[in-house]
Parts: C-alpha cells; sequence; structure tokens
C-alpha cells in the first residue's frame, strides 16, 4: 500500500470524525440531533446543501458520464445548475419561514402534516423517504467502495465495510451539526478538487487547444452538444434539474438557516460553489478523456476517472488529498441521507406514532439507532460490485423529485392545495417513477423524473379540486404568508 495517501486519507478521516464527537457532547435534543436547533450559519447551511446534494456522484458518475458521452453530456450539469438556481430563489425563504410556522416543523414530513392538518401524510411521506433514501444511500455506499478499492487495492467486500463504517460513525455521533460543520470543509474540498485536477490535465498536455486535438482525433462527436441519443435524452438530461425541489436533504437545509434574511447570502454561496464544483466535474470527465487516450492508459470503469488521473498526476501526499474529496463527496451526501431517514422514524413515526411521551435521550439514542439499521439495508444493496453509481443515483433522485417536488411548490403558491391533494400527488409521482423506471423503449427512454413530475402535480392539483382545504388550513396559509 501507498503510505503517503493512507497518511492523507487517515488526518482527513481523523479530522471528520473529531468534528462528530465534538457535536455528541452538544447534542441535547431531538431538534438539535435532526435540525441542529435551526441556528445554522448561512455560510455553512449553503455549501452543506450543495455538498449534501452533489455526493459521490459529482466525481464519479457525473465525470464518467462526460468520459462516455464527450460534451454532451453537459445538458445533466446546465439543467441541474438551472434547478438548484429555482429552488433557492422560490424554495428557501418560504420554506423557512413556513416550517417554523406550521407548529415549528423539523422535518418534511412533519411540515406537510402540520400544513394541511392531516396526521396521515407523516406516515405516507415517511415511507416514501425510507424507499428512496436506502436505494440513495447505497449508491453513496457504492462509490465509497469503489474509492478504497481502487486506491488501497481491497476487494470489493473490504471496501465496502471500510468504507461504511466511517460514514456512519461521525453521523451517528453528532447528528445534524456535525453533518452540517462535516459538508462544509467537504465541500471545500471537492470544489478545490475539481478545480485543480482539470487545470493539471491542461497544462500536462499542452494547453486547451492541443488537449481539444487530441479528443478531436478520438472522436469528433466528443466536441458536439447534439446528444447522440436525440431529443428524448437531451430533455432526459435536463429534467434532472426538476428533482431538485423535492430532495429532502436539500429542503432541511433551508428549514435550518438561522434566519430567512440570511437566505439570500446563503444562495449566492451556494451557488457559487455550485457553478465551479460543477464546471470542474464536467471538466475532468472531458479533458479525462484525452488524458487517458495520450498516455495509453486502460480504463475499464469510467466511473473511475477521476481517482486514475488524481493518481497519475500529483504525488502520492497530494493524491491523498485530493482522491479524500472523492470520499467527501460520498461522506456529505450519505451522511445527510441517513439523518433524514434516521429523523422521519425517530420524529415521524417512533415519536408520534408508537411512544408519545418519550423524552429527549430516548428520542436522540433512537435516531441514532434508526441510523445504523437504515445504514445496514443499504449496505445490503450495495454488496454488488457491479452496482454503478449514476443508475442508483438517478432513481432515487427521480423518486424524491416528483414524490415531493409538487408538494413543497403547491404547499408553498397555492392557498387551495389541500391534504388529498398533495396525498395523491405523493403516491402519484413516486408510483409513476416505480413503473416508468421498469418500461423500456420508444418514450420510456425519457427519464422517468419528468413525467412523474408532471403527473404528481396533476394529481395533487386534481384532488385539491375535488377535495378542497379546510378554512382552517386556508387561514393558516395566509397568515404563514405574512409571517
Amino acid at each position: 500500500m501507498n503510505i503517503p495517501v493512507i497518511v492523507s486519507f487517515s488526518v482527513y478521516i481523523i479530522g471528520m470524525l473529531a468534528i462528530g464527537f465534538y457535536f455528541y457532547r452538544k447534542t441535547r435534543n431531538i431538534s438539535d440531533y435532526v435540525l441542529g436547533g435551526r441556528g445554522l450559519n448561512p455560510v455553512v447551511a449553503a455549501l452543506s446543501a450543495g455538498a449534501s446534494d452533489m455526493s459521490g456522484w459529482l466525481l464519479l458518475g457525473l465525470p464518467g458520464l462526460l468520459y462516455v458521452t464527450g460534451i454532451s453530456g453537459i445538458w445533466i450539469a446546465i439543467g441541474l445548475t438551472i434547478g438548484a438556481w429555482l429552488n433557492w430563489e422560490f424554495v428557501a425563504r418560504r420554506l423557512r419561514v413556513f416550517s417554523a410556522f406550521f407548529d415549528d416543523a423539523i422535518t418534511i414530513p412533519g411540515y406537510l402534516a402540520n400544513r394541511f392538518g392531516d396526521s396521515r401524510l407523516r406516515l405516507v411521506s415517511s415511507i416514501i423517504i425510507l424507499i428512496f433514501y436506502t436505494l440513495y444511500a447505497s449508491s453513496g455506499l457504492v462509490g465509497g467502495a469503489k474509492l478504497f478499492e481502487a486506491t488501497f487495492d481491497m476487494s470489493y467486500q473490504t471496501a465496502l465495510i471500510t468504507g461504511s463504517i466511517i460514514i456512519v460513525s461521525y453521523t451517528f455521533l453528532g447528528g445534524y451539526n456535525a453533518v452540517s460543520w462535516t459538508d462544509f470543509f467537504q465541500g471545500i474540498l471537492m470544489m478545490l478538487a475539481l478545480i485543480v485536477v482539470p487545470v493539471t490535465i491542461i497544462l500536462d498536455l499542452g494547453g486547451i487547444s492541443s488537449t481539444l486535438s487530441v479528443i478531436r482525433e478520438i472522436d469528433t462527436d466528443f466536441l458536439t452538444l447534439a446528444h447522440s441519443g436525440g431529443i428524448i435524452a437531451i430533455a432526459s438530461l435536463m429534467a434532472w434539474g426538476l428533482g431538485y425541489f423535492g430532495q429532502p436533504h436539500i429542503l432541511v437545509r433551508f428549514m435550518s438557516i438561522n434566519k430567512p434574511s440570511q437566505v439570500k447570502n446563503a444562495k449566492r454561496v451556494g451557488m457559487t460553489w455550485m457553478m465551479l464544483s460543477m464546471a470542474g466535474s464536467v471538466a475532468v470527465g472531458f479533458f479525462g478523456i484525452a488524458f487517458v487516450a495520450a498516455k495509453g492508459i486502460p480504463l475499464e470503469d469510467p466511473e473511475k476517472i477521476f481517482i486514475t488521473l488524481s493518481q497519475l498526476l500529483f504525488n502520492p501526499w497530494i493524491a491523498g488529498f485530493v482522491l479524500a474529496a472523492i470520499l467527501a463527496a460520498i461522506m456529505s451526501t450519505i451522511d445527510s441521507q441517513l439523518l433524514v431517514s434516521s429523523s422521519c422514524l425517530t420524529r415521524d413515526i417512533y415519536e408520534k406514532s408508537i411512544k408519545k411521551n418519550a423524552g429527549d435521550r430516548e428520542l436522540v439514542w433512537a435516531g441514532r439507532i434508526t441510523v445504523i439499521a437504515i445504514a445496514v439495508v443499504a449496505w445490503l444493496i450495495s454488496a454488488d460490485p457491479d452496482s454503478n453509481v449514476l443508475s442508483l443515483v438517478s432513481y432515487a433522485w427521480a423518486g424524491f423529485g416528483a414524490a415531493f417536488g409538487p408538494a413543497i411548490i403547491l404547499s408553498l403558491y397555492h392557498k387551495k392545495s389541500s391534504g388529498a391533494g398533495t396525498m395523491a400527488g405523493l403516491i402519484t409521482g413516486a408510483a409513476t417513477v416505480i413503473i416508468w423506471k421498469n418500461l423500456t423503449g420508444g418514450i420510456f427512454e425519457l427519464y422517468e423524473l419528468l413525467p412523474a413530475f408532471i403527473m404528481a402535480m396533476l394529481a395533487n392539483l386534481l384532488f385539491s379540486a375535488i377535495f378542497k382545504p379546510k378554512d382552517s388550513v386556508a387561514q393558516e396559509y395566509s397568515l404563514a404568508l405574512k409571517a
């Protein structure tokens, strides 16, 4: 094994665990554990939202896509950037206000249940979250396993166990604050790595013109924005942006910002980070085509392009910290997913339905235990060494975006939205994703998020028109707007 890489990794991991231990001592109640007591610094909230959003997908899945498709894969980055900006602009501040107004909701299921006065929404939302987060978390475990497998020459199963233990540990200990602060540092590390790697490639190959020439010689199609899959492929890639409106691990970052007035500054920080990181990720995959070809390096798994480049471009000490950025990306999302899933089981099912008089200490430990339980299920799903990060992420991203996106948007902007409409939208969105995912050919090649989002929105509006909200629900909505 490479000693410098091991040392660099160890320093990074110890730092993350130290943050977990620090907040372990400061976690006093369930609100602290799952939402940080609504006291999160806006800069930390912004970078945490970005880091938890992108996951190992940013350093494994997206570069792998660009490596295979060329620049036409950039449509997914464009769609995501637009979606993220719209989410910050139209959802963030209002959700922060509304979630506090409606009985100080600290989870998405809790917010929807309180907003519409329907406790059934809490249970249905929690079930949907648990289903898709288990898939989402498994994608991160796959990414972690690929990292440890390639870096330390481990077997896939050993690598999977090692990564899982590290990721679960500090989430178990420190809860939301530990997750948010580790995400803050991990977000910075991810962005720097994604800037440094493509710049180093260009310098090594003699400049942008030389790099593009190499790519052109390999395949001129790599340089065209027209996707080989046609308009359906481009629409599918752009549709990823719709997913932002329904991702619970991003939405809770909005809910946790200290003051609604701080959302604007958080948006500036978050979008700057995202655009730099996304551009870097695209550049890694695209310019990686030229580097791998120029050096005559075989690459069996496109999703390992960032790992391969880091090992070849830098000395082992620097490579260790660059590769730690992949672990940072993976950890920053899985920890959030585990925590949101845990909060649903603890706050929205255990406390509200099973043991209503549970104390704060009991709830915090219930949250910690459920973190481990969910991680175990995700680990079982990810045990297949042929698992693909991008495929797992796309399924879960679609599930959340279609189920919760229309529900959140209408809860914030449609006075006549009702509990029955929201329930219909949640079920329709989740079901359409699952059904569409298992159909092939023709229109079914379209990314399931787009048709499912439309179907969920229509179902919500239709059932809200038939089963109108109670007068008290409409009145509370009007009061929330004034808050």
